[in-house]
């Protein structure tokens, strides 16, 4: 087969790949420099709306509703706009090796192709039961979440189960946007985590007390303290329980897991320095090998905020580091200087009528501020981590735009607070003063 070569190439078709292709063309590229190489059959979406619109049972989003960039208030980039701007979009092609030393990508059907920059913007994907060998955990309707093909096989199941039992296994992000809308479809739904409260990674028990009563409310069983040990199917090899660790077995029609990602980076392996699980980059998101760079959930990047080296898996960052490192691109081919990545980590969540927002660290002591009674109509609270006598993240259900900025303002300006009272008496009075 023949060669191509490109000078740019963005290997990803996530939200990343987009981003630094609308980055691109906005800072100039000659038609047949650039291509974006996905695995995926569509041009690149938004993933967060496939746990949240694209699973509504009225009124669903669907492509090319949510191509990028509209998740940020941008433009739609459809397929049409890579042709007009000479970007040639190549998909439902996987990359099965790379060498970064004669800057060469071969693909599962042979083709070759060569670039002198690359962008690595791979991503994550799933971590799955079968990976831990657990029992039965290969059967029909045990499903994962992660590209628009797998929302496809959810809906299907959904519509086919009709009124049906779920297991959701996994108490994070994906866990509790998923029993949300899956409840709004009007399933039976469970949830099964091992840690003590819902997201722990970010929440305290004091902001899981109220997500998890909420849910409650909203009829959904939470089981904690526990895992998924095996699974049994019926004779058309369909899921039927779940076994779990402390004994108890539930039925399940359709199992969906959320355990986390892994990043994607196996086709770089002792190519390129890796750090903290993912690809070490610079302020520029620049890696150990000349003129390839990494963004996203495989890059390890300089927090400049807290002085340490992080990886982050969320939208807010692939979007912003892939704008970052085609700047960086651009500047270094000009001989102008680009200045290094700023990052102030931000997550933020929607499921029911709820809407969170958390900036900054997670790190030191909390207090929590406001009404957070899982039965309120209208609940509004939040919580600030102080570490060292400095506000260093803060987090708000409820908050309004103007709201939101401030908790942000505080994370990233860090004020000094005197006494943890101050905080509790004012609560978002005092970020909204600042």
């Amino acid at each position: 087969m023949a060669e191509k070569h490109f000078k740019y190439v963005i290997l990803g078709g996530g939200v990343s790949a987009g981003y630094a292709a609308r980055e691109f063309a906005k800072l100039g590229v000659k038609p047949g420099e650039l291509a974006l190489i996905s695995k995926e059959a569509v041009a690149p979406y938004e993933r967060p709306a496939l746990s949240k619109a694209y699973l509504f049972p009225e009124g669903a989003a669907r492509l090319p509703g949510f191509h990028v960039c509209v998740g940020s208030g941008g433009e739609r980039l459809l397929p049409e706009w890579y042709k007009e701007k000479g970007i040639e979009l190549i998909l439902s092609t996987e990359i099965v090796k790379a060498d970064l030393a004669s800057k060469t990508l071969i693909s599962a059907a042979g083709e070759t192709f060569k670039y002198h920059f690359l962008i690595i913007a791979t991503g994550s994907t799933v971590i799955r039961l079968t990976d831990f060998r657990v029992e039965g955990a290969n059967a029909k309707n045990i499903l994962y979440l992660r590209e628009i093909d797998d929302a496809d096989k959810l809906i299907d199941v959904i519509k086919a189960k009709k009124n049906g039992k779920v297991v959701i296994v996994g108490g994070g992000y994906i866990g509790l946007e998923l029993s949300a809308v899956l409840k709004i479809n009007n399933l039976d739904v469970k949830m099964v985590y091992p840690e003590p409260w819902c997201m722990p990674r970010l929440f305290t028990s004091g902001i899981a007390a109220f997500y998890e009563g909420y849910y409650a409310n909203k009829g959904i069983n939470i089981i904690k303290g526990t895992v998924a040990v095996g699974f049994t199917s019926d004779a058309n090899g369909e899921v039927k329980e779940v076994k779990l660790k402390d004994g108890r077995v539930l039925e399940a029609d359709i199992v969906v897991v959320g355990v986390g990602g892994r990043p994607l980076t196996t086709l770089f392996k002792g190519q390129v320095e890796e750090e903290k699980g993912g690809i070490k980059t610079d302020g520029f998101f620049k890696t150990s090998v000349p003129d390839v760079y990494a963004v996203g959930d495989v890059a390890t990047f300089p927090m400049k905020l807290y002085n340490d080296i992080r990886r982050v898996e969320h939208v807010d960052h692939a979007r912003k580091s892939a704008e970052q490192a085609v700047k960086a691109i651009k500047a270094s081919e000009e001989g102008k200087p680009v200045e290094e990545y700023d990052y102030l980590p931000y997550f933020y969540s929607r499921a029911f009528d709820l809407s969170w927002q958390f900036y900054g660290d997670n790190v030191g002591e909390t207090v929590l501020f406001g009404d957070s009674s899982p039965t309120s109509p209208k609940p509004k609270f939040g919580t600030y981590w102080i570490n060292d006598g400095k506000v260093v993240g803060a987090f708000l259900e409820g908050g309004t735009p103007e709201e939101n900025k401030a908790i942000a303002k505080v994370a990233r300006l860090q004020p000094a607070v005197e006494n943890l009272d101050q905080l509790t008496n004012e609560g978002l009075t005092f970020a909204c003063k600042i």
